[in-house]
């Protein structure tokens, strides 16, 4: 047996499972992109083992080669799974085949662990205006000097300063208290308690370990921005790498509001003159002025130079030609207020830990504020900016690539290895749009900066929808880079274990969400399968109005379930902890439940799903990258909205079925799926389910389980 094979043998022994065709068929590819140096894309589904399948060649390679190799997850649940389960018990495992235990360490932001600076600093009352430090000198009696209180004794006791260890989580504003970011750290040779810095004990762990797990927005920060704060290695894994361009996308958005200028003058009243607070003060009231003036008599619309809108510009909002005096005069008092620092520093450059601090954050306020203003005067020809306004909220002007496959393509896909993971990487039945938004694949019409007809390739379909894959002459000249693909599949049987209802005699949805017919439906089938439902919505709106019906049709109906219902700010965790707890309840929610929601059992027999999760219309990045891709003579509906609405709807579907044991059904309220042109492209992205559209079917199938399971 190879020393592959031993490893796996023990610990699959040690972990009391059993070897799993598609697990052995991925372990083995990721070895070999590893030893020979080529980038992998590996689909492996649920229950597939995938996280040893890459985990243990990821070992076995950093100790052989005395390297590292890095594990980068999208969610921080992952994360934990991965450092906190799966990583010591392989690790336990391997020790007597290897002859050494191997090392793990992880590798997150800074703010992730309390600043013992920050926690040790000065005890001056704070200044007016500043949240953060409010939040620690609160009046004892009230919540958050209680929170605050429980938050320093914790800190004073732990060996980590990891707020991952801390339970309940802190709130937010004592948390920024006594946490600094990456860029307000005066740096571990200028601080006191540098030598007792939790982070700075965390990095020098990892750069003696074989694997260091870290996040999607680390790594962009490495390999995008510049920054090295990953230890030297050999090798990237990307699990759930279908979140990976939307992560960077949002690593690369930017944000300007009059707050963040208020802000920056409260920072620098502490390290410059009054003068520079009352110029920072002047610029935001004039900023604040002129967005609110902007959101009152405009809709909220896409930002972009008129000289790029061509014949469209009559359906974007102009606006951004008025903020340029206002954006010019920002910049000029940001600068002044960055010299002024920068004087201060050289003139007095031995002050104490808290004065540098000051500055530093100072200067990290000022420098955001510049370099956004800076973006804003000149848009590059692939940025998108808008402005954004919502109830109770200032508007904020934001700034953001349309793509980020070419930042992937260039920074990311060198020579290192990079094999990226995931359940979902196939759409439409092809690894190629995942592959194009990572930028192995030359990009869609309209979206690369200089536009060349031979580098675009336009998704083919045939007459029943269904995308046509490239014959190899033609993958060849659009491939950027060399790349493998794999799908192993799963050891689910779709087909036996679930059923794909699709409510084709309803009428399509409209722009008002749900209506009454679906409302009908989605209490039919609720009721039928006495509750154990996992509700997906595309709108609050539309979650709104289905709990508040539910929760009148329900107990009329006769059903005594909990109704768990998503409201914007909560803790997902906590509310898929109590559906999973309660067996026959209903949970409602919207974007962040469609992915990584994982409750296998009865809990979750049943997933409704009100509609095909095509991007809103008044979406600013999607909505400028469909119009872009339409300007260049191509589909932005087949080329963006359609990939999109597949991820999100294989995502989805993919809550139902989390064990071999498990069964029930997936209903989707929309006809759409069933007529439209496109619905061969969108089911091929699902689970390979037994289908119906017939509502008489799709009712005895779910009452006849929800009737075994309530036995």
């Amino acid at each position: 047996m190879s020393k592959l094979d031993k490893s796996l043998e023990a610990v699959v022994s040690t972990l009391g499972g059993e070897k799993r065709d598609g697990q052995i068929a991925m372990l083995n590819a990721v070895d070999e992109a590893l030893r020979k140096k080529h980038h992998l894309l590996v689909q492996a589904g649920t229950g597939t083992g995938k996280s040893v399948a890459y985990l243990l060649p990821s070992i076995l390679y950093a100790m052989e080669k005395d390297t590292c190799v890095i594990i980068s997850t999208a969610t921080l649940a992952l994360q934990q799974q991965l450092v906190g389960r799966d990583l010591p018990r392989i690790a336990d495992a391997l020790e007597p085949v290897l002859g050494r235990r191997p090392r793990f360490a992880v590798a997150k932001g800074r703010h992730h662990y309390i600043c013992k600076a920050r926690l040790n600093g000065s005890t001056d009352e704070p200044e007016d205006d500043d949240d953060d430090q409010a939040a620690l000198f609160a009046a004892p009696s009230t919540r958050l000097g209680k929170e605050a209180k429980r938050v320093r004794t914790w800190a004073y006791k732990t060996k980590t300063g990891d707020r991952e260890e801390l339970e309940p989580s802190p709130d937010p504003r004592v948390w920024r208290a006594l946490s600094v970011a990456g860029n307000e750290c005066v740096g571990a040779d200028k601080c006191r308690w540098g030598s007792e810095c939790f982070t700075e004990q965390v990095r020098a762990e990892a750069l003696d370990a074989d694997v260091v797990i870290t996040n999607h927005a680390m790594l962009t920060i490495h390999y995008i921005d510049g920054h090295q704060l990953l230890p030297e290695h050999s090798a990237v894994i990307v699990d759930e790498g279908h979140e990976l361009a939307d992560r960077v996308t949002g690593q690369a958005t930017e944000e300007l509001t009059s707050s963040m200028l208020e802000r920056a003058a409260v920072k620098c009243r502490k390290v410059l003159g009054p003068e520079h607070q009352m110029a920072l003060e002047e610029a935001a009231h004039d900023l604040r002025l002129l967005l609110d003036e902007f959101a009152q008599s405009n809709p909220r619309r896409i930002v972009m130079d008129v000289a790029e809108m061509g014949e469209g510009a009559a359906d974007f909002f102009v606006g951004l030609r008025a903020l340029v005096p206002t954006l010019t005069s920002i910049r000029d008092t940001v600068a002044e207020a960055l010299a002024a620092i920068s004087t201060a520093a050289k003139t007095d450059p031995e002050v104490e830990t808290e004065v540098l601090a000051a500055r530093s954050i100072a200067k990290v306020a000022l420098t955001e504020i510049n370099d956004v203003s800076g973006r804003l005067l000149k848009l590059k020809d692939l940025d998108v900016a808008w402005l954004e306004r919502g109830e109770g909220r200032a508007p904020v002007v934001r700034v953001a690539p349309l793509v980020v496959s070419h930042l992937l393509s260039e920074d990311l896909f060198g020579d290192v290895p990079i094999v990226v993971t995931s359940a979902t990487l196939t759409l439409g039945g092809s690894f190629e749009p995942i592959a194009r938004s990572l930028g192995l694949v030359a990009p869609e019409k309209g979206l690369v900066d200089e536009p060349d007809e031979d580098d675009f390739v336009d998704p083919e379909w045939d007459e029943d929808g269904n995308a046509v894959a490239p014959t190899p002459a033609d993958a060849s000249s659009k491939f950027l880079h060399q790349w493998e693909s794999l799908d192993v599949g799963t050891p689910f049987d779709a087909s036996s274990q679930g059923v794909l209802y699709i409510a084709k005699h309803l009428p399509p949805p409209g722009r008002d969400g749900l209506g009454d017919e679906q409302l009908a439906e989605l209490t039919r089938l609720v009721i039928a399968a006495g509750g154990r439902t996992l509700a997906l919505f595309s709108s609050w709106r539309a979650v709104e109005k289905a709990a508040e019906h539910l929760k009148t049709a329900m107990p009329a109906a006769g059903l005594d379930a909990k109704l768990l219902v998503q409201r914007r700010g909560d803790v997902v965790a906590d509310l898929v902890r109590q559906f999973a707890k309660d067996t026959t309840s209903v949970l409602l929610g919207t974007v962040s439940l469609w992915q990584g929601v994982d409750v296998p059992g009865e809990s979750c027999s049943l997933v409704i799903i009100d509609r095909i999760p095509f991007p809103r219309p008044d979406d600013p990045l999607h909505a400028a990258r469909q119009q872009r891709v339409d300007r260049a003579g191509g589909s932005g509906f087949k080329s963006v909205a359609v990939p999109r609405a597949a991820l999100l709807l294989a995502q989805g579907a993919g809550r139902l079925l989390r064990s071999q044991q498990d069964r029930g059904m997936v209903a989707v309220l929309d006809s759409r799926l069933a007529t439209a042109g496109y619905a061969n492209f969108l089911l091929q992205s699902m689970p390979d389910f037994w289908r119906t559209t017939d509502p008489d079917t799709a009712t005895a199938a779910i009452s006849r389980l929800g009737a075994s399971l309530g036995s």
